[in-house]
């Protein structure tokens, strides 16, 4: 093509794209008032983006906490068969028989509210979070632990006279204990002493692998069994991991950890080889 040609051909689409820009600008391509959102418009959007959020975090939640109810529900029914089971060895004694029997009928109450806790989760109902003593629910929980613990490991209960008040579901933390307590039982098959502590704990300093500073109530389940090495103790949370080979599920742990992620708490897990296992349970005060 010769430069006259090319140089009309290059003004004639010129002039047609700037046709074609002035209509644009005169109708309706680019509009001279823009109809921006209302501030309750910008609102109720966010609100709508973060419901959706938390049903989603709900939902996957939900999925490990379903595999953790059957660890739950095992647990449970190994205590209460063991409460009828020494309440038979003790027939001759009626009050020792009474006992026996609470204890199960306590862990068939707590079979339960683990159920109803599930139903809570799939009807995306709201947790029962209220300010409470947790020294109180370690109280009341007590027959279940010294029956579920059997007759080789002591429970030892040494509960702060300072803690502080904290946002607990009392059926998820009743699981989440006896999670640790039993965790703590099967790694003495010999037998020894599990702790159970309370305290409150103000935290200071911030750290990546620290929660937040503030004041919270500490939990403390602590075991004399034969500990983990620093690559066990890494994979602990994951859901189905476990040490315990065909006796073990792999919830126990990744049950407690979904449900401190639930109430807005932390847990710390340390561990040495042949020196036991502590976890801390760390619950913002109210």
């Amino acid at each position: 093509m010769d430069e006259d040609g090319a140089d009309g051909k290059w003004c004639f689409l010129t002039a047609s794209v700037n046709r074609e820009m002035g209509n644009m600008t005169d109708n309706t391509a680019f509009p001279k008032e823009v109809s921006l959102p209302s501030q309750a418009e910008r609102s109720s959007r966010a609100q709508a983006v973060q419901q959706r959020e938390r049903g989603m975090y709900r939902l996957s939640t939900l999925g490990e906490m379903t595999g953790g109810i059957v660890h739950d529900f095992r647990n449970l029914l190994a205590i209460i068969e063991s409460g009828l089971r020494l309440a038979e060895t003790k027939a001759d004694h009626p009050e020792s028989v009474r006992d026996y029997i609470a204890a199960a009928r306590e862990g068939v109450n707590r079979g339960v509210e683990l159920t109803s806790q599930l139903l809570t989760f799939a009807n995306y109902k709201e947790l029962d979070l209220r300010a409470r003593d947790l020294n109180e629910l370690i109280n009341s929980f007590k027959p279940i632990l010294k029956y579920g613990t059997g007759t080789k490991v002591r429970i030892r209960l040494v509960l702060g006279s300072d803690v502080p008040n904290c946002g607990v579901d009392p059926s998820l933390f009743a699981a989440a204990l006896l999670n640790l307590v039993l965790n703590a039982r099967d790694s003495m098959p010999s037998g020894g002493e599990i702790s159970v502590l309370t305290e409150r704990f103000v935290q200071t300093d911030i750290a990546i692998s620290e929660p937040p500073p503030g004041t919270y109530a500490c939990l403390r389940v602590k075991d004399q069994g034969c500990g983990m090495d620093p690559d066990l103790l890494q994979k602990v949370l994951d859901p189905f991991f476990t040490t315990k080979g065909e006796n073990g599920t792999g919830m126990g742990l990744a049950q407690v950890h979904a449900t401190m992620q639930l109430v807005g708490g932390y847990l710390r897990i340390a561990s040495e080889r042949g020196s036991g296992t502590t976890v801390d349970l760390l619950f913002p005060s109210i």
